[in-house]
């Protein structure tokens, strides 16, 4: 489908690939559209849901400034997925020994490696350019807690919230492992530590700012500077952190399964990030909170809920996306309301089949929290091809 919903309030148009859409994420987006270095227009994705600083599913282009809030504290959070050598007919039935092999290899949650794992040629590069990042601004020591063992030690590690590995087969029956990951806790520190420095600046440069959380940092000053050095870090982080949990994750099955290669169908893409794209005439910073870039025939992963469908998509390089598609189903109610409508004995029935956590500690992760996803994908018609549709049959969560 094509756009559903303009919003025209003054600012730039705000155009929306859905009509499933709450009063917040409204507001929300009237307050970003106000701003005077926002770009051509914001574009929504059919996922969009209310976010902390500004609205998931929304693709932001500025011009001579960045909103660290926009971007977010888990910069880089993104996915990986790779097609395995195998059919379904190769897997046991019971899918425990496999889901507990890769738990022991990925540390999920709050925990990390007890000796670090990745490889010299991966770290040394990345801990070059952190000394750097971490000589002009002290700060962000202080925030990571045994910050020079900590980072190197979480590269490979799950994390928790909606993080996932999952096993999961295509419409031919062939074994896909999927994950869903960003830049941890250093990941963390940066977004944290730039959004309090940008609303401390409180620049005027481009005039009133609507919010707080929508503060920037303009092109040119040291903050912006600054800022773009250590996100691009966090990004580079992000993606080397799911390279290496897949990496662990095929060392740990590898003695459980019969002999399997990984095929060309290999994609890792960031969904929380900013980059430098060209739309509409200009060279401008483009902000994905909770979108994939669907450029030309590019690949993408749009993950569904816990139980519910995936996708690899191939892109359409929609312009007035620009760009862009969702980063998955999106959720419809909060963690805590989800928590206080569902139970553990819900959770088991709208998992059952899969192998995967039915404790009461991932209720907020329950399918029904999310929205459907096939009403998403239908909306993004006009952004995406889908190539493989994928069903979960194992799922590890933090």
């Amino acid at each position: 489908m094509s756009i559903q919903l303009t919003l025209n309030n003054g600012g730039v148009p705000v155009k929306i690939y859905t009509t499933d859409i709450d009063s917040d994420s409204m507001t929300q987006l009237n307050k970003m559209s106000q701003l005077q270095f926002i770009h051509s227009h914001i574009a929504v994705m059919p996922d969009v849901h209310v976010g902390k600083g500004a609205t998931v599913g929304s693709v932001i282009p500025t011009k001579n400034a960045i909103i660290p809030a926009a971007v977010g504290v888990d910069i880089g959070c993104g996915m990986n997925a790779l097609r395995l050598s195998l059919k379904s007919s190769q897997l046991p039935d019971n899918l425990s020994a496999l889901r507990n092999a890769i738990e022991r290899k990925v540390p999920v949650g709050f925990e990390m490696h007890k000796q670090i794992r990745a490889k010299a040629s991966t770290l040394t590069p990345l801990e070059k350019r952190l000394n750097v990042i971490i000589t002009k601004h002290p700060g962000l020591k202080r925030m990571l807690r045994h910050f020079d063992i900590t980072w190197a030690k979480q590269l490979g590690t799950l994390g928790g919230g909606n993080h996932f590995i999952e096993l999961c087969l295509d419409e031919n029956q062939d074994v896909w492992i999927m994950l869903h990951s960003g830049s941890r806790g250093l990941g963390n520190a940066i977004g944290t530590y730039f959004i309090e420095r940008a609303k401390k600046e409180a620049q005027h440069r481009f005039g009133h700012v609507p919010d707080k959380d929508l503060s920037y940092f303009a092109q040119g000053s040291e903050s912006f500077n600054d800022y773009v050095e250590a996100v691009e870090w966090a990004q580079e982080y992000a993606y080397e952190n799911r390279r290496e949990m897949m990496r662990l994750i095929l060392e740990a099955i590898r003695p459980l399964l019969p002999s399997f290669q990984m095929t060309k169908e290999a994609i890792n893409c960031h969904h929380n990030y900013v980059q430098k794209e060209h739309h509409f005439g200009e060279d401008v910073f483009v902000t994905r909170k909770g979108a994939i870039r669907a450029g030309l025939d590019e690949y993408g992963i749009i993950p569904g809920s816990m139980g519910a469908k995936s996708f690899i998509v191939k892109g359409k390089g929609n312009p007035d996306s620009l760009c862009s598609c969702s980063h998955g189903a999106g959720r419809k109610m909060s963690r805590s309301k989800a928590k206080n409508l569902f139970s553990q004995q819900d959770l088991i029935a709208q998992t059952q089949g899969i192998e995967c956590r039915k404790d009461k500690g991932v209720v907020d992760e329950i399918p029904s929290a999310y929205k459907d996803i096939d009403e998403v994908m239908r909306n993004q018609t006009d952004l995406i091809e889908v190539v493989h549709t994928l069903k979960q049959v194992m799922c590890i969560k933090g």
